[in-house]
């Protein structure tokens, strides 16, 4: 894989891992466009390596709060940083589980088609444009219920689901739940966390396993160095954006994004 598709790939990744706009689908779409081969697992998980560095340095503080708050848990006490990580813990199975289970029936390749990546892009688009706009918030992630963390990780099942983005049925179901623009991505980001490490950890153990060496060690590093910088720069424009705007800029992406890929399949 030459330079220019590993700087593409980085930047795809990080700019749309933590947009509500499927980072999975773009990766997969990515190679088709340029005609190049699949990145392999060992790109995969340099990518989200730099994408998760990046929510870890964003939200540094929250991260030390949830740290500090598990050891107070140990003790028998109650902290803002032990309940936010209860929060994460409590949305977790739902996904975890599934994912496992697609995983373990080799089915993951199966919603891997642009048609299943257009559709869900289009459709999901369209409960993000309503939450958002008749949502209230009234609720942070300090007010928000164990109840509401469950409902927004039964909604993370449909981020299996190339093209409907993690972030954005998350997102989606924060809002409509009552959490404000800017608490419904926090939770999301936060949420992702864990996600994403499970899923590099599994394809690293799938790496170990393989017969193939993969990707230097140097493309490796190039791709999670630049995974990190994209990443960090959506974060910080996605949590100023949807203060200001909402979430409209993203479901217009979305739904241009599904027609070009319907235009793409039928030319």
């Amino acid at each position: 894989m030459t330079l220019i598709h590993l700087v593409i790939l980085a930047l795809v990744q990080g700019l749309t891992e933590f947009l509500p706009i499927s980072s999975s689908a773009h990766l997969i779409l990515t190679p088709q466009a340029m005609g190049s081969a699949d990145q392999g697992p060992f790109i995969d998980v340099m990518a989200h390596a730099g994408s998760l560095l990046a929510v870890l340095v964003y939200f540094h503080r929250d991260i030390k709060d949830v740290a500090m708050g598990k050891l107070a848990l140990l003790t028998g006490k109650m902290t803002p940083g032990g309940r936010l990580a209860l929060l994460v813990a409590v949305s977790l199975p739902p996904v975890m589980i599934f994912a496992g289970a697609l995983y373990v029936f080799d089915l993951v390749e199966a919603l891997r088609s642009p048609a299943v990546i257009a559709a869900a892009t289009l459709v999901f688009a369209v409960p993000l444009y309503l939450a958002d706009k008749y949502g209230p918030s009234t609720k942070t992630t300090e007010t928000m219920s164990f109840k509401d963390a469950a409902l927004i990780g039964l909604a993370q099942l449909f981020a299996l689901i190339p093209g409907a983005s993690r972030s954005g049925v998350t997102m989606t179901a924060g809002r409509a739940l009552g959490l404000s623009r800017s608490e419904s991505a926090r939770f999301s980001m936060l949420m992702a966390i864990p996600v994403i490490a499970a899923f590099a950890l599994v394809s690293l153990l799938e790496l170990v396993q393989s017969d193939t060496s993969g990707a230097s060690l140097n493309a490796g590093l190039i791709v999670a160095g630049l995974s990190f910088l994209a990443a960090l720069g959506a974060i910080a424009v996605l949590m100023r954006l949807v203060e200001r705007v909402g979430f409209l800029p993203f479901v217009l992406y979305r739904i241009a994004l599904g027609i070009g890929l319907i235009a793409w399949m039928v030319a």
